[in-house]
């Protein structure tokens, strides 16, 4: 069994509101189950949004706040469930990822560990030090979140490692909609990887959110696109078709690692 049905929420999320930001999120987790989904990805910090300043306020262990919330939906719809959302650890504030079972079960977290400092993530947060990977019943995926996007050597090493999906959650903003779009093509083209990228849509302060939400196959096609509105993209992904790919054009078995340094 490789295949299995994703879910994209596009959730509007309101600066602060965590509660009005579970119901918006669970709504979209409810027709996500209508459609079939088997895997709901939510946006970066669904619950609160960039609303770092009362990062104190937000910020919740891994077993409460809005990762409980994501365990809940895990069991009350039947599906794999992930998103980030502000974590509390060792004194200090986190951008983390979290990915629940259908029984609620967590199989895996990653902490951002490429701070953005134009939304100031540096000033309120720490970040990870390690990637993460999730062994889901379809093959392995790789986690990353927004800015992630950006360097290449992590998805790389995803994929080197294994995985065959990278599962993105983003906070991405206007006017910066074309390196969204390239970048996960370009993730997807030179690592032979699906790709299944969430983004949000609205307003925050200064900041519009343009969705577009997207799931890339290997050969870099655009399998599905959202536009700007609230929604849940639905789409099908086949990882059998990670393997055929790489076989018909085998980019890994070409790879000189040896000679990639100038040091």
């Amino acid at each position: 069994m490789s295949a299995f049905k994703v879910a994209l929420a596009q959730l509007e999320i309101v600066l602060g509101q965590p509660e009005q930001n579970h119901k918006g999120a669970r709504k979209l987790a409810m027709q996500a189950k209508e459609g079939g989904a088997q895997l709901l990805v939510l946006p970066e910090l669904w619950s609160t949004g960039y609303d770092l300043e009362r990062a104190s306020l937000h910020s919740t262990q891994m077993d409460t706040g809005a990762f409980a919330r994501m365990a809940a939906m895990a069991r009350e719809f039947g599906m794999y469930v992930c998103g980030s959302a502000l974590e509390a650890r060792d004194g200090t504030y986190f951008n983390t990822q979290a990915i629940y079972t259908p029984v609620g079960q967590r199989l895996a977290s990653y902490s951002k560990i490429h701070l953005f400092g134009l939304m100031n993530e540096p000033d309120y947060l720490s970040p990870g030090n390690a990637l993460a990977t999730a062994d889901l019943p379809w093959g392995k995926a790789g986690l990353a979140i927004c800015y992630d996007l950006r360097f290449p050597e992590m998805f790389r090493a995803y994929a080197l490692g294994g995985a065959q999906v990278f599962i993105l959650s983003a906070e991405w903003p206007h006017p910066r909609l074309e390196h969204w779009r390239t970048l996960i093509r370009a993730r997807a083209i030179e690592n032979q990887s699906f790709v299944a990228a969430c983004n949000c849509v609205g307003r925050s302060n200064d900041n519009i959110f343009f969705g577009h939400s997207m799931s890339v196959d290997p050969c870099g096609e655009v399998l599905a696109e959202g536009d700007e509105n609230e929604s849940v993209l639905m789409v099908e992904i086949d990882l059998a078709r990670v393997d055929e790919t790489r076989s018909r054009l085998p980019v890994f078995a070409d790879r000189r690692a040896g000679l990639y340094s100038l040091a």
